[in-house]
């Protein structure tokens, strides 16, 4: 979450209007630390935005379609052949199956598909339950559908972190209405174990409570550590709305092009909000995609390869330079300790690396929503060609 956003909602009296729930969401560290890459040339690991290439095939595909004048509104859910290849990936690489007329969805991006389901499943004053840290547009989504996030700790574990079962169930009121999961997690790099995942799900079916689980890095999961998915669990297909996209998986973050899988009544709720925000974008996009999601898993592959030397340089340079890394199991993030370097606090170090070291990286508090949680984490990003990514780790050790 971004430094200034206020998530502490549900009070008694609180101002539900729109222009309150949007009231203190300020400019976002985020922006801060590019404008400090852009100002001093630093290189830049501080977002997940790749520098690695897409899919020539796919790049081609979306421009023919372009000149061929596939331009104009798409239809309102996405295109069918879109919808018909998201419902064949769910039942290839989960054995889920899904009627992609109404339990399919096509968005404008995961952050739209998240906001919509927020939008459509909760009214004022009902909470909602992620794990911090998070991906800061969580807590801006329940915001502006008039919830209170509820933030429950990961528990640092050795080099990685772990679910911790008694705080998750602690956290449930009678005024919780939906767990947000998202595995692979951002910023951490975990993956849920299939143990977490099922205490998870009982606690779920116990309390009634929806699920939307963030999975944007399912195809981007590194030594053999596998993602599930939580709709796979007995009971949990019926209460869980699956989100991911495009972006990621084939280095496209711009097109915007995301989709939601679950019952149809959960996807009537998403579309139902959905249709006041973007209502249909990415016409070519979404119609090249279509021809591309079959084909996923060889691209994939090769993605998966090239991010995890990546991964494995970074963290590597970041122990030579005395920034001990945490483990990373997916995504395109690895957490760091940097108390070595004399530093407690995240934000003051990113604000000082790149005239001190030429690198840009995000403070974790920037996703984190308790005041007590651990300030000595920086995320840094390896989703770069890996020139980027060499250089940041010579720069890194010699400023150590």
């Amino acid at each position: 979450m971004a430094e200034n956003v206020e998530i502490t909602m549900g009070a008694r009296g609180t101002d539900w209007s729109p222009a309150a729930r949007v009231r203190g969401l300020g400019t976002s560290v985020f922006t801060e630390m590019t404008e400090l890459a852009r100002s001093t040339g630093a290189v830049n690991l501080g977002q997940g935005v790749p520098e690695l290439d897409a899919p020539a095939a796919l790049l081609r595909d979306v421009a023919e379609t372009v000149l061929a004048g596939g331009n104009q509104y798409p239809p309102a859910h996405g295109f069918p052949a879109l919808r018909e290849a998201v419902a064949a990936h769910q039942l290839r690489r989960y054995g889920l199956s899904y009627d992609p007329g109404d339990e399919v969805l096509v968005t404008t991006g995961a952050t739209e598909a998240l906001a919509a389901a927020l939008l459509g499943l909760c009214d004022p004053g009902d909470e909602v339950i992620a794990f911090d840290p998070c991906y800061d547009a969580y807590p801006a989504g329940a915001r502006f559908a008039g919830a209170r996030l509820v933030p429950v700790p990961l528990a640092e574990d050795g080099d990685g972190f772990v679910l911790d079962a008694d705080a998750l169930r602690a956290a449930v009121t009678r005024r919780t209405r939906v767990l947000l999961l998202n595995t692979p997690h951002n910023p951490t790099g975990k993956v849920f174990t299939d143990a977490e995942l099922a205490a998870v799900a009982e606690i779920c079916r116990e309390h009634d409570l929806t699920v939307v689980t963030d999975e944007v890095y399912e195809h981007l999961v590194y030594d053999g550590a596998g993602h599930r998915t939580i709709a796979a669990l007995p009971g949990m297909r019926e209460r869980t709305l699956t989100v991911s996209s495009a972006g990621k998986t084939f280095n496209v973050t711009g097109w915007k092009v995301g989709w939601v899988c679950g019952p149809a009544r959960l996807v009537a709720a998403v579309a139902a909000a959905k249709q006041f925000l973007t209502y249909a974008s990415g016409t070519p996009y979404q119609e090249a995609l279509a021809r591309a999601l079959g084909g996923v898993e060889e691209w994939a592959a090769e993605l998966r390869a090239a991010l995890r030397r990546n991964r494995d340089l970074l963290s590597e340079g970041l122990a030579r330079a005395g920034l001990r890394p945490l483990r990373a199991d997916a995504g395109y993030f690895v957490q760091a300790d940097i108390r070595a370097w004399g530093h407690a606090d995240g934000v003051r170090f990113c604000r000082e690396l790149p005239l001190r070291a030429g690198v840009v990286a995000i403070p974790t508090s920037a996703f984190q929503m308790r005041p007590d949680a651990p300030s000595y984490l920086v995320r840094f990003s390896f989703c770069r060609r890996e020139k980027s990514v060499a250089e940041a780790v010579e720069k890194l050790v010699a400023a150590m």
